[in-house]
């Protein structure tokens, strides 16, 4: 019997290592965070990036995406805030018209600076991830593990070894905080870099929040983003949250994770714009603890050129009577690819299940393409779940009855495509934030016609 192949691990792969081991930086955290760090690192280096042979990631090959592996970022110095700040004026205001919280991280680390510190509420707390990890809590870490959600993913365990910045944010049990929290993140220049960010959310009992992710890249720097978010939503407690990530540069790489548990009788609404920039995964992971809960999951990715985005949700039903929605829109132009794969598991005991999943793309080239892939495993009987997907073309008899009606071609197609969208749009519940979502995609179709 011959002896087992050893995987050489490609340049990416060794200087992550190497990083990891004797790297010119310091991971903060000891005790219980070393060693959460260390097995994590140890899952990634025997899985490596994956590939297409990784059935979860057959429709991405991030080994060959990301050759590289990029220097790590490190926390802003205090000379460099002045300038910071009056980029963030520049980008004022992010959420026209709506008086928001706003907690600035920059390269993936929390500036409280630039932030509402004084304006937070009672009731809600914010601490700087790499604080928190210092201070070791022990609930805390556990809470950062996300209860096993993504378990084996490589990427997620790559987070989990480096993670370095972000946010950890608590709202206490009954507390309704009315004005929605913004979370910008900023890039500091033009250098290549890599963010390995993991922010966690915690909800209380009755608890309720509007959360909004804005990130403002440079599309003129490369990056490597491996973000993740974690929510603990509580029983009773209310979550909105939108997430629109920056479009980076050609040939940069960002994956953000997703991972949420939802108690009793809790609501959780989750929405992605993805606007393109090199290769954009987005994993989610949502698992509902509690019976009589409901969550979503919606986006919209609109893609040109060569960007190639990628969907991929995994909800696991443990509780009965709990309702899961999935709704996303990818629009393609170019030689884009869009990647949709939704997997519902509703275990043994998770009777009175009610799960839905569909995902509709629109090709605007014959270069463009989509791949589906939705799932369904049910080891429970009294259950109601169901998925779609559908890909098409634009239809020319209402492209036609447009321009029959003084329309010139690229605005028709923009109306259309417009309507399209916002069958996803819908699904976010704060007027304010489908107003912002609604500025972004028309700056989107402007831009495509011109």
């Amino acid at each position: 019997m011959g002896k087992p192949v050893a995987i050489v691990p490609t340049p990416a792969e060794a200087k992550l290592a190497a990083d990891f081991t004797a790297g010119p930086f310091a991971l903060q955290g000891g005790g219980a965070v070393s060693t959460l760090r260390a097995e994590a690192f140890e899952m990634f280096r025997a899985a490596g990036l994956p590939t297409r042979r990784v059935e979860a990631w057959h429709y991405t090959d991030l080994r060959q995406a990301m050759r590289e592996a990029l220097p790590l970022s490190a926390s802003m110095a205090p000379g460099a805030i002045a300038a910071q700040a009056a980029r963030l004026e520049e980008l004022a205001p992010r959420l026209a018209g709506v008086e928001t919280i706003r907690l600035v991280l920059v390269d993936g680390y929390y500036v409280a600076a630039l932030s509402d510190v004084a304006r937070l509420p009672k009731g809600l707390s914010v601490q700087s991830l790499d604080d928190v990890l210092r201070a070791g809590d022990a609930s805390i870490v556990s809470s950062l593990a996300a209860a096993g959600l993504g378990g084996g993913d490589a990427t997620l365990a790559l987070n989990t070894a480096f993670m370095q910045g972000g946010l950890v944010i608590d709202v206490v049990d009954g507390v309704t905080i009315a004005d929605p929290v913004e979370i910008i993140s900023l890039s500091s220049g033009e250098a290549a870099q890599s963010i390995y960010a993991r922010s966690l959310v915690r909800l209380g009992k009755g608890a309720k929040l509007t959360l909004v992710e804005d990130e403002s890249g440079d599309e003129g720097a490369l990056a490597q983003r491996n973000v993740a978010m974690v929510f603990q939503i509580g029983n009773d407690a209310v979550l909105e949250h939108v997430f629109a990530p920056a479009s980076l540069a050609s040939g940069s790489v960002h994956v953000a994770h997703l991972l949420a548990t939802i108690g009793t009788r809790a609501s959780f609404n989750s929405f992605t714009l993805a606007r393109g920039g090199g290769l954009f995964r987005r994993q989610a992971h949502m698992r509902f603890d509690g019976d009589h809960a409901r969550g979503q999951l919606a986006g919209a990715s609109l893609l040109r050129g060569r960007d190639h985005s990628d969907t991929t949700l995994v909800i696991e039903h443990v509780a009965p009577h709990c309702e899961s929605r999935e709704y996303f829109k990818t629009v393609l132009d170019g030689e884009a690819t869009g990647v949709y794969q939704g997997k519902v598991m509703v275990a043994p005991g998770a009777q009175k299940t009610d799960g839905s999943m569909k995902s509709q793309a629109i090709l605007l080239s014959d270069g463009a393409s989509m791949n589906n892939k939705p799932e369904l495993e049910i080891f429970a009987d009294d259950v109601v779940c169901g998925h779609g997907a559908t890909v098409a073309q634009l239809d020319e008899d209402q492209v036609f009855y447009a321009m029959a009606r003084g329309l010139p071609k690229a605005q028709a197609e923009s109306l259309l495509l417009e309507a399209f969208i916002d069958e996803a749009t819908d699904r976010v519940e704060n007027e304010d934030l489908r107003t912002m979502l609604a500025e972004r995609i028309g700056l989107w179709l402007a831009a495509r016609k011109g």
